[in-house]
Parts: C-alpha cells; structure tokens; sequence
C-alpha cells in the first residue's frame, strides 16, 4: 500500500495529529517511496495484521452483509463479534454466530463472538473489576461505546498487539479489506508504540434525483470535527482544520495506547478519544503515564479509496451522534469558555438544548487496562454467548 506523506503535525502537548493522507495505492507492488509518498511493503502489513484483533460491533445487521464484512478482513486478522442484536422472538445472535463460523470453517481461522448483553459477561466484567459498565438489570448496559469497551477487553486476552474496529453495516467488503490494509499501514509507519489511525472515507454516496451522488462529509462529522479543532486553536491561538476524523467509527490502536484510554458510552466513544488523548497526554493536566509523554502519541488520519455505503439510519440517529459529541467536548476539563459557550449556542438554535441548560453528561468508563484481565478469562466461559471459534484465539491464562 502507498499512502500520501504527512508533511504537517498539529501538537497538543504530546499528542501529534498528523494531517489528512490520501490512499495512492492499494497495493505499491515492491516499490520504495519517494519524498511525496511512504511505500509499505506487504511483509510488513502481513507482520502488522498478525498482530490485530479486529472487533465487529454488531446490531441487527442482516447475515449477508455480515458475511460481506468478514470476508474482508485479511486472513490473518483476528475477528471479534461482540452483537446486541435482538435475541427474540428470533434469536439474530444465533444467526450471527452460525455465519461466524461457517466463514470460519471455510476460511480455516479463529474468531470469537459474544452477545453484550449476556448475563455471564456481565457478572465475568464486572468481577473483573468494572462494575460501571452494568445497568439496574445486572447486563452490560447498550450502546456502542460499550460494545466496543468489550472488543477491547477480549482483544488484550489473545496476546496481540493492535485492535481496530469495523462497523458491521458496511455493504462493500472492498472497502472493510481496504480499511484493514490502512490500519496496518499506519500501525506500520507510526514511530512510537502509543499510536492511532483513524478513517476518512473517500465519499458516502446517496441516491439523488435516480443517480448515485458522492457526497464528502457526513453530517455530523462536520460539526463534530469543527468542535475539537476550535478546541485545539484557542489553545495555539491559530486556526486549525487538522482534525477529519472526528466520528471516525473505523479507527485502530495499539493496545499500549488502548488500556491507558478511557471510553465513553454511546456514540460518544469516537470523539471522546481525542478529547481523553488532550485530557491524559496534552500537558494541560497532570498526566498518569510519563512513558506515553516521553515518547508521544501520533494520530494518523488516512482518507481510503473505496465509496462508504451503508444503511441510512435516518436524521434522529445524526442529531444524536452529533449532540452525545458535543456533550463530551463541553464536559472536558481542557475545553475552554470560549468552546463550552459555542457548544452550548449551537446546540441551542438546533433545538437540542433548552435555553439556559446545560449539556448532559456522557457515560466515561474507566480504563480496560484497569481490568484484572485473570479473573475476566476465568469468569468468561460462564457466559453463554460466548464462543471460541478455532484454535488460538485466546491466549494463556493471564497472570
């Protein structure tokens, strides 16, 4: 694969978000780059993906879009399906987890796949050590942050290094295999072991007037992206559009990075990675994690090739992601007056909030490295979704 070279960095204390690359190439052949290019051969995105876990959220996704997603992820990825789709009065997990392992079986590798909403994953969490993440019910509570809390957790217990995440409503499997290729090439190409890629898809096509329109910019993205660089520009006094991938919901990390970062519920897990990035690592606050500040945390935000089609799941479902964004970038300790008050305008000429309100809360939990990872791997078979496709998906017992 060749990737645009990143030329310009935006610093917040030790986070460096690198500006927008172009995907040139799918595949660069043996090719070197050049002063305008960064070439990644393909041992090295094989020594990469071997390394990664990839998490499939999924809800009520259909089997063969389900199938189309997990026939792109590269063989040597590890796939993980954490569903909370309906389970009456047809079971989808079932269904779900049947697919897995069809595609498993032909494939010949190793998956796991897990329903969130499991009783036995939810006393396995919480006897691990996270009790914030269960509802008045006892169950892990919904929503997609927390689908993804759990990825990550079942992530650090196969012994790889990387995790990424793949929406389940992608409907071009080209595009899943093309997302898989970047992480890799990014995870390749960052120069530290506290890393991140995020997503840029090239357009979302819609349909208009009976032709397929490729639209840029989702609807959200746009405002949630302004929010987090006016909150980067009032602290270097300069205007600034680095940041693209602000609902980057296709994203990849190394898990050194991963078990520092907290997660928020909801659709507000995307964007509160760069406000916790700015919160732990920006030198605003006191940091946790000196080794993180002494070696940096690059951001890589790479625009694909292949169009981003997928479910419209209508203008109820944008608002919400674009109100639970802005709510997180308002709650941050690093966002100043000028931000909070520009939040709160906005949110209040698009309806979304009451005059004289104030933004609520999202659900923040804590960090997955704050996990006692034995306990979890003992407690996880009493869970009755979960299954462990093939040979070598966990790893041995933590210690």
């Amino acid at each position: 694969m060749r990737l645009e070279h990143s030329y310009r960095t935006e610093r917040f204390g030790a986070v460096r978000i690198h500006e927008l690359q172009r995907v040139i190439e799918l595949d660069s052949g043996a090719g070197a780059g050049d002063s305008g290019s960064d070439a990644i051969p393909q041992d090295a995105l094989r020594a990469i993906e071997r390394e990664l876990v990839i998490v499939i959220p999924c809800m009520n996704e259909t089997r063969r879009v389900i199938e189309g997603v997990l026939s792109g992820i590269p063989h040597d990825c590890l796939i993980v399906l954490v569903s909370n789709s309906d389970r009456y009065p047809v079971d989808r997990y079932e269904i779900e987890a049947q697919t897995v392992e069809q595609f498993c079986r032909l494939a010949g590798r190793p998956a796991i796949t897990v329903h969130q909403r499991d009783p036995g994953l939810a006393a396995a969490m919480k006897a691990a050590g996270m009790p914030e993440l269960i509802d008045d019910d006892g169950l892990v509570r919904r929503g997609k942050g927390e689908a993804m809390l759990i990825g990550m957790a079942l992530a650090a217990l196969t012994g790889r290094r990387y995790v990424g995440y793949v929406d389940a409503d992608n409907y071009v499997p080209g595009a899943v295999h093309e997302y898989c290729k970047v992480y890799a090439a990014g995870l390749h190409l960052a120069d530290s072991p506290y890393a991140m890629v995020r997503i840029s898809w090239h357009s979302k096509p819609k349909v208009r007037d009976g032709r397929l329109f490729f639209s840029r910019r989702g609807r959200s993205s746009e405002i949630t992206n302004a929010f987090l660089n006016r909150l980067v520009a009032e602290y270097s006094g300069f205007g600034t559009d680095v940041i693209a991938t602000g609902n980057a919901g296709e994203h990849a990390l190394s898990l050194a990075l991963g078990m520092r970062l907290r997660l928020a519920g909801g659709f507000a897990v995307e964007p509160f990675h760069y406000v916790d990035l700015f919160e732990q690592f920006g030198g605003v606050l006191e940091s946790a994690h000196p080794e993180v500040m002494a070696s940096s945390v690059p951001v890589l935000q790479v625009e694909t090739r292949n169009p981003h089609f997928h479910e419209n799941k209508g203008e109820d479902h944008v608002r919400g992601m674009r109100t639970q964004a802005l709510n997180v970038v308002y709650h941050s300790p690093v966002a100043l007056p000028a931000v909070r008050s520009a939040i709160v305008d906005f949110l209040t000429g698009q309806g979304a909030l009451s005059a004289s309100a104030e933004p609520p809360r999202e659900r923040i939990y804590p960090p997955v490295g704050s996990l006692a990872f034995d306990l979890l791997f003992d407690a996880l078979p009493e869970a009755e979704t979960f299954r462990e496709i093939g040979a070598g998906a966990l790893a041995a017992r933590p210690a």
